[in-house]
């Protein structure tokens, strides 16, 4: 990982994603509702429910809101019937790509999400193909300036599948789905700022990319993630710190 950062990639990521801070709002208000349709409006026995309306609670959205969100998919309202779905493609340079969906309609989202790719050189994959690059778990991003020892002691003491210090001092926390929840409470409790906390597709392996194929492959994803059904996309890429600092400069 010598001179690469992924606290640096999401922190690129999120400076975008607050600048379309309406989309973001609308597509956690999908999640939300989708989860509550399918486990009910019981937060204590609804882990998705649970985690949508912490990501709703991340990018600031008013509890207000939340809580219409979850009485109007919990009381029936309007009759909308979301799929998840989950598209696999190849990027630039065989980047291996999982696009989470959202749709009520796959026959109009897929075609647009194959025009996104096929513009942006890339292409969709046939179904096992990328998705055996990733597997799924939680991740708790810590910027440089957390405390390095707390980090680690409140990681292993709640369960704690791996601690990943990058070259700029930054922290990832790696755990397994089924304790997630209680490292990130037990981060919150004992007040340790991180910078993003969410279930993720970790890849097993990444491609490395030069500057040209960097600015790619971020237009792809921004592109794809401009999509209203679409929900999140992983990617199994890695780009040094320096070109993520440039391209961060030149937005």
């Amino acid at each position: 990982m010598s001179g690469h950062s992924k606290w640096k990639t999401i922190k690129h990521k999120k400076e975008k994603e607050d600048a379309r801070r309406g989309k973001v709002f609308t597509k956690v208000g999908r999640e939300i509702i989708t989860a509550a349709k399918h486990g009910g409006a019981d937060l204590e026995a609804n882990p998705r429910l649970r985690m949508a309306v912490q990501k709703a609670k991340d990018v600031n959205m008013p509890n207000d809101n939340i809580q219409r969100l979850i009485q109007k998919a919990s009381g029936g309202g309007e009759d909308v019937h979301l799929e998840d779905v989950v598209y696999e493609a190849y990027g630039p340079e065989g980047v291996g790509m999982l696009i989470e969906v959202l749709t009520d309609n796959k026959n109009r989202t897929l075609p647009i999400i194959r025009n996104i790719l096929e513009k942006h050189s890339g292409r969709m994959a046939d179904k096992g193909a990328v998705s055996y690059l990733f597997d799924k778990k939680g991740l708790i991003l810590f910027s440089p300036e957390a405390d390095e020892i707390k980090v680690i002691d409140i990681a292993i003491e709640n369960g704690a599948e791996d601690v990943k210090k990058e070259e700029d001092n930054s922290i990832m926390v790696i755990s397994q789905i089924d304790c997630f929840e209680r490292l990130r409470e037990a981060f919150e409790k004992n007040k340790i700022k991180f910078e993003s906390a969410e279930l993720s597709m970790i890849p097993k392996t990444q491609v490395e990319l030069d500057e040209d194929n960097a600015k790619k492959i971020f237009k792809l994803i921004d592109l794809l993630e401009e999509e209203d059904d679409v929900q999140k996309v992983h990617a199994n890429f890695d780009v040094p710190s320096d070109i993520i600092d440039k391209l961060s400069e030149e937005k």
